[in-house]
């Protein structure tokens, strides 16, 4: 999936649905994750600073907690990388990454025996969502 893909709704729309006022580092943060999913706060950063008045990081961190705390974003964390972003909730996709050049792709919902997505024991949990990141080498990365 890429970002033209995503069915996202108009910015100031999905923001204020969200319950948040719409501000100009919220737009321009929501912009770029709608253009470049799975960024880091630093790429996203690097993105929206040329076009606004004041850019700070720690401006673009509270845009992206906001959006996550408020369902709009979802954060992922693939082992020894930086947190990530993306626009995509609501489904139970998973993650390819890249070892050599950290490529992120996502991936739908898992089938299949192996990996198995139905806990062997839960403990007594509710099981609601499963997580996972397959670690390989990307095509490119392949042939190189």
């Amino acid at each position: 999936m890429h970002a033209h893909d995503i069915e996202a709704p108009e910015t100031s729309t999905a923001i204020r649905g969200a319950g948040l006022r719409v501000t100009e580092s919220r737009a321009a943060v929501f912009d770029a994750l709608r253009e470049n999913p799975h960024a880091s706060a630093e790429a996203v950063f690097a993105r929206v600073a040329p076009a606004l008045e004041h850019p700070s990081l720690q401006s673009v961190y509270n845009a992206l907690n906001d959006f996550t705390d408020a369902g709009l974003v979802r954060r992922i964390e693939p082992a020894g990388r930086p947190q990530l972003y993306e626009l995509r909730v609501g489904d139970n996709h998973h993650h390819l990454v890249c070892l050599a050049c950290g490529a992120v792709v996502d991936v739908d919902c898992v089938v299949g025996q192996a990996p198995c997505l139905t806990p062997s024991n839960t403990g007594g949990f509710v099981v609601h969502e499963a997580e996972v990141t397959f670690w390989g080498t990307c095509a490119d990365c392949a042939a190189a």
